[in-house]
């Protein structure tokens, strides 16, 4: 019986998958062939007939929603819509949501792999950049004001979420990386001129004050 035509489509995908969720869990170097196609429920000789080696494969994973239509453009709760007007806004509240702070498996690869791009070759950094750029394009058209400094303001605001989002994941005390998500987000706001500051999600305000780790706290955003 033949494979339906769209066969060797999917199995792509389920091989990317796969992989996305595997190196952002182990990183590049701990990850294996064998590993990724037994994840995407493939065995270990038919990698060849997707792609070229594990680095070619690297630089589709990186891919994210800015690029990638069949990428799962949002975490559980936490949606993007990139016809909305004001998609720099969710982009920022999805980026430091709590949802993608906890779900390390399916985070954007600009969050969870820049040290393993920063070591690869040229593809994987032209695929990062091409991510990158594509995200600040986004940020930028969102903006409110219409000069000069938006594309200045949306180059800060995306490395902002992406670094934001990596130092938090890399603080041991919960609170204190709740709070530097929450920080960004309000900064990120300020920054593009859009009405609203959240620093929450789930509809709740996280209050934030000049005192830090001593201001109220209504929830965990």
């Amino acid at each position: 019986m033949p494979y339906p035509a769209n066969h060797r489509v999917e199995q792509k995908r389920a091989i990317i998958d796969s992989a996305r969720k595997l190196f952002n869990r182990s990183g590049f170097d701990n990850v294996s062939l064998q590993t990724i196609m037994a994840g995407a429920g493939l065995t270990h000789g038919g990698f060849y007939s997707y792609f070229k080696s594990k680095s070619d494969l690297y630089a589709e994973v990186l891919g994210c929603f800015f690029t990638d239509p069949h990428w799962k453009n949002c975490w559980e709760g936490v949606k993007v819509d990139l016809s909305a007007t004001d998609v720099g806004s969710q982009i920022v509240r999805a980026y430091l949501s709590r949802q993608h702070y906890e779900d390390v498996e399916n985070s954007c690869p600009m969050v969870a792999l820049p040290t393993d791009v920063a070591r690869s070759g040229a593809s994987a950094k032209a695929a990062f950049q091409t991510v990158f750029t594509a995200m600040v394009n986004v940020l930028e058209r969102s903006m409110i004001d219409r000069d000069d400094a938006r594309h200045v303001k949306a180059q800060g605001i995306a490395a902002m979420c992406i670094g934001g989002m990596i130092v938090a994941r890399t603080i041991v005390d919960r609170t204190l990386a709740d709070e530097l998500r929450a920080s960004c987000m309000a900064v990120a706001h300020e920054v593009a001129g859009w009405k609203s500051h959240p620093s929450h999600t789930n509809g709740k305000l996280k209050k934030i004050s000049r005192h830090g780790r001593k201001a109220h706290r209504t929830s965990r955003p």
